[in-house]
């Protein structure tokens, strides 16, 4: 017996998207484009975000360490 299941599933972020969308295309909502969308691409924004400050704090550091002298 073979257990064939198959989900799918929406993400909350897709949900607030297509509810921007709609909201916005009904013109209830006079927001800008970024903000309609930013469902989509405000976690890779964080992400690149937290990505920069660790690597400026790492090189911050190795600077210190290397002009301790």
């Amino acid at each position: 017996m073979a257990n064939n299941k198959s989900t799918s599933s929406v993400s909350f972020l897709s949900l607030l998207f297509l509810t921007f969308l709609i909201l916005k295309l009904c013109g209830v909502i006079d927001w800008s484009w970024w903000w309609v969308t930013a469902p989509l691409w405000g976690g890779f924004a964080i992400l690149a975000i937290i990505a920069l400050i660790v690597v400026l704090i790492e090189g911050f550091i190795k600077y210190k360490l290397k002009h301790k002298r």
